[in-house]
């Protein structure tokens, strides 16, 4: 039976440009995908009244390592090479698959929330076999669109992050693939990826056989590349260019230390980029390089990395690389005596980089990112009748500069409301439960082992 519903009378911003925006304008999802975007739209189905609010995709977050939602905000003040020694090198080794589940489960839902109704979950915390099943689990159980990117273990900082010789096991993989990725239809929530450390991180055999495995396998890959000064003198990219390896499969993240060179070769082999702007300007990994990408005819992608140090949504993402990349230009601008130019960054330029570029870098655009008939339904619907967000002038500056998680009043994810009324329709309670209990075993693991 076709299970028809029908988004009114909201500002409707589409980010398909040859749709665009409807002051007034209708979604009708019909059996989890957009059916029709018009003015005005007859049609029998479940009525969902959104005057007062702006109706615009999900936001698309193309890196987070999610496991790390039981240890928020445990290196508020931490630069880079701290968050190494003091997460990857001591709480990292002592996860257990039920704390990957706990912070798996809290942190998509957590998305959820925020209004990200697709997330690539960076999952660099395979312990053992167990790991990836209890995280791929909690992603499946909230209902959130995710690209699982399998990522090694993080046992022992010295074996796995300088110049590591343990590849991640290419069986396990395959397992994975078969056990929880063997459809590829086109409306599955859950997607595979391989999470590679790269060259400067891995021995070169170590990193050709990690890149063999994701083009065996036929799936995607996303690496960190050219995060502080160390990293941007590894030469990431030019060394993986000399191996052979570049490709439009794969995923650049950060890319603070790029050196023009480097930019040419990602942008010539069709890469995409994903740039974490609060991560970036923080901990010390260099200037969101959002205009950058831009420049060499990319389209970049925003993500929220670690929330062991930064909020965990799209807003404040959006409004960090907005406000670095401005600052930059202008602090330039004034050095040299010069007029500031006109190709700054735009408000409606970030709301686009959140939605379809998001889209677009996750492999995903075919299936969400705009609010396109065909596409699968993933919607969010802003409450722009809120002190903070109203009275709106500028309907994407409202929702880029102005609104906030406490805004985000329904989720669409797949046609399925997910969030309604400003309310998750999920366990929240048992959610928080089992990641404040993963927190509790986590702390006293880490006291005994001092």
């Amino acid at each position: 039976m076709t299970h028809r519903t029908l988004l009114r009378a909201g500002h409707v911003l589409s980010m398909d440009p040859d749709i665009g925006d409807l002051p007034r304008g209708d979604v009708l999802i019909e059996d989890g995908r957009i059916a029709a975007v018009d003015r005005e739209i007859g049609a029998d189905a479940e009525v969902l009244d959104m005057t007062g609010r702006i109706v615009i995709p999900g936001f698309v977050d193309t890196h987070r390592h999610t496991w790390e939602a039981s240890i928020r905000n445990v290196a508020p003040d931490a630069t880079l090479d701290d968050y190494f020694v003091d997460i990857l090198d001591t709480f990292a080794p002592l996860y257990t698959p039920e704390d990957v589940y706990a912070a798996n489960l809290a942190g998509a839902l957590e998305c959820l929330n925020a209004g990200i109704t697709t997330l690539v979950d960076w999952s660099h915390i395979n312990n053992t076999p167990e790991h990836p099943d209890a995280a791929i689990r909690a992603l499946a159980e909230t209902g959130i669109r995710a690209q699982y990117a399998y990522g090694s273990a993080n046992t022992s900082l010295a074996d796995y992050w300088f110049e590591s010789k343990i590849a991640i096991p290419g069986d396990d993989v395959r397992r994975i693939r078969t056990e929880y990725f063997s459809s590829d239809s086109d409306d599955a929530l859950l997607t595979l990826a391989l999470a590679t450390r790269g060259p400067g991180f891995c021995v070169n055999d170590v990193v050709t056989a990690e890149w063999a495995l994701a083009r065996e396998l036929g799936i995607p890959i996303t690496v960190h590349v050219a995060m502080g000064r160390l990293a941007g003198r590894f030469g990431m990219v030019k060394q993986l260019h000399d191996l052979g390896l570049l490709g439009p499969d794969t995923t650049y993240v950060h890319c603070c230390y790029f050196s023009e060179e480097e930019w040419r070769l990602v942008a010539d082999s069709g890469g995409t980029v994903s740039i974490a702007p609060q991560v970036e300007t923080q901990m010390g990994h260099g200037w969101p390089p959002v205009m950058k990408a831009i420049e060499h005819g990319l389209r970049p992608s925003l993500s929220i990395d670690v929330v062991t140090t930064v909020p965990g949504d799209m807003f404040t993402q959006i409004r960090a690389a907005f406000g670095a990349e401005r600052a930059r230009v202008n602090a330039a601008s004034w050095q040299a005596d010069v007029p500031v130019p006109d190709t700054m960054l735009t408000a409606r330029q970030m709301l686009e980089i959140a939605t379809r570029n998001g889209a677009h870098v996750a492999g995903l655009e075919d299936r969400t990112g705009s609010l396109t008939p065909g596409k699968r339904a993933d919607v969010v619907a802003i409450d722009a009748t809120a002190l903070n967000v109203a009275p709106v002038h500028d309907a994407a500056a409202a929702v880029a500069l102005s609104a906030d998680v406490s805004n985000v009043e329904t989720v669409i994810v797949d046609g399925v409301v997910r969030k309604r009324d400003g309310r998750l329709t999920a366990d929240v309670a048992r959610a928080r439960r089992l990641v404040e209990e993963s927190r509790d075993r986590l702390l006293a693991a880490k006291e005994a082992r001092a």
